[in-house]
């Protein structure tokens, strides 16, 4: 029942935030034009308003344990459904570094948490929520309880919008290749 109701109140805040972030989207859109030199071959990765849309999806109560086989494969689904496609690549594949996500040191709504083994979505971080495969199937989660302390320290990537191949090869091929 505590993880249904949290669950809820996550999901309330989320879209709660989305409708500010687009209010907001909307009065930068109509303020001053910002130079926008070599913008167009600039790398971007997930804003903050892209990064809550992964949430809501990863909330979405269609996420059922079997939607995806593991806490990866959710991941990359939920990516997916969100609007932002990459080449499957496993949790430890993400925890050394794919292709298609820069590792950041301060986590934002939907960027991918990643120990070895195991993979999530972030959800809050000034709460660290994030949402994965957990023992009893999809849900949330505080990354600073005990047990995920124990698993070390996460790393945390956002997803590249314009990335040219959008995760085509995963690191671990990249370096296999040299």
């Amino acid at each position: 029942m505590r993880s249904t109701v949290k669950t809820a109140a996550v999901a309330v805040f989320c879209s709660l935030a989305l409708y500010l972030l687009s209010a907001q989207q909307a009065l930068e859109d109509s303020g001053p034009p910002r130079a926008t030199a070599n913008l167009s071959h600039a790398r971007k990765t997930l804003t903050r308003h892209d990064g809550l849309s992964v949430v809501a999806v990863a909330l979405h109560s269609k996420v059922r344990r079997d939607s995806a086989h593991d806490c990866s494969h959710l991941v990359h689904e939920i990516y997916g459904r969100a609007g932002f496609p990459y080449i499957y690549a496993s949790s430890d594949d993400l925890y050394d570094g794919a292709e298609g996500f820069r590792r950041v040191s301060k986590p934002q709504p939907g960027d991918v948490i990643v120990w070895p083994g195991h993979a999530g979505i972030v959800v809050q971080p000034s709460h660290h929520v994030f949402f994965s495969f957990l023992t009893r199937g999809p849900g949330t989660d505080d990354y600073r309880s005990r047990y995920w302390i124990g698993r070390g320290e996460p790393r945390f990537y956002r997803y590249i919008k314009n990335d040219p191949c959008a995760g085509c090869t995963s690191a671990i091929a990249v370096r296999q290749d040299r």
